[in-house]
């Protein structure tokens, strides 16, 4: 069935990371549209709070916050049984929670590995396998946030480069096999906020030069890639949509 802006009114996402940065803005162009929302976080209770007052202002009862750790998948059936209790159902699930720090390859050990592999990747893989009975019943559709080091590797972050490289495989891969029923696709951003880590300017610099546009994209260029993947993209699955200002043409 061809969806249009219409029919994400009273439907459901459970976008996780949604406190800050773009997960934040995910979730306030999601609701926009009409979705009421379980946003998930997991240390930044205060600003999810926030949150979700600005977004009921507008709609009362119309989001759900749930803290949980990503790393622990024991808390996926408590966290998927909340989502079928306040609406019983589950429309979009957005993957968008994700550590990022650097992983110097001489330094790192397994601590690390566990950290990000389990933010990057096991986490989302096994948050989507609890959500799937959900999505399937509604016909749904899961969109993860991946990132153009999934294809070339950031200096200095290997293990958050790999991880996000078996994320974005596991677009590919969950678009088989849960299909029909449930389209699976990914947003690949570039340089759309810098790190919360410092960054020296010339760093900045740097990237921008080797980005087409010469500048840095917003979170709003990322929801406007959901919201198509989401309500216009019923043909498409298993696909990820390069948001980079052309980044990534430059060798």
């Amino acid at each position: 069935m061809t969806q249009n802006a219409a029919t994400l009114s009273g439907k459901v996402a459970l976008v996780t990371g949604a406190a800050h940065r773009i997960g934040a803005q995910i979730a306030r162009s999601l609701h926009a549209h009409g979705m009421d929302l379980v946003l998930h976080y997991r240390g930044s209770e205060a600003a999810a709070r926030a949150l979700e007052a600005e977004l009921t202002l507008s709609r009362p009862d119309s989001v759900l916050l749930h803290r949980a750790d990503l790393n622990l998948c024991h808390e996926f059936p408590g966290l998927i049984e909340r989502v079928r209790a306040f609406r019983g159902r589950l429309d979009v699930l957005v993957n968008n929670a994700s550590g990022f720090y650097p992983t110097p390859f001489d330094d790192t050990g397994e601590e690390q590995w566990e950290d990000l592999m389990g933010s990057n990747l096991k986490g989302p893989f096994f948050l989507t396998k609890a959500a799937a009975p959900l999505l399937r019943a509604a016909s749904g559709c899961v969109v993860n946030l991946v990132d153009i080091h999934a294809e070339r590797p950031l200096k200095g972050y290997p293990i958050y480069s790999i991880a996000k490289a078996g994320n974005a495989m596991m677009v590919k891969a969950l678009a088989r096999e849960l299909g029909p029923q449930v389209r699976v696709n990914g947003i690949a951003p570039g340089a759309i906020l810098w790190p919360e880590q410092a960054l020296g300017e010339g760093a900045k610099e740097e990237i921008l030069a080797h980005t087409a546009l010469k500048r840095t994209g917003t979170p709003m260029d990322i929801a406007r890639a959901l919201i198509f993947l989401v309500r216009d993209a019923d043909y498409i699955t298993g696909q990820i949509i390069t948001v980079d200002g052309g980044r990534t043409l430059q060798q």
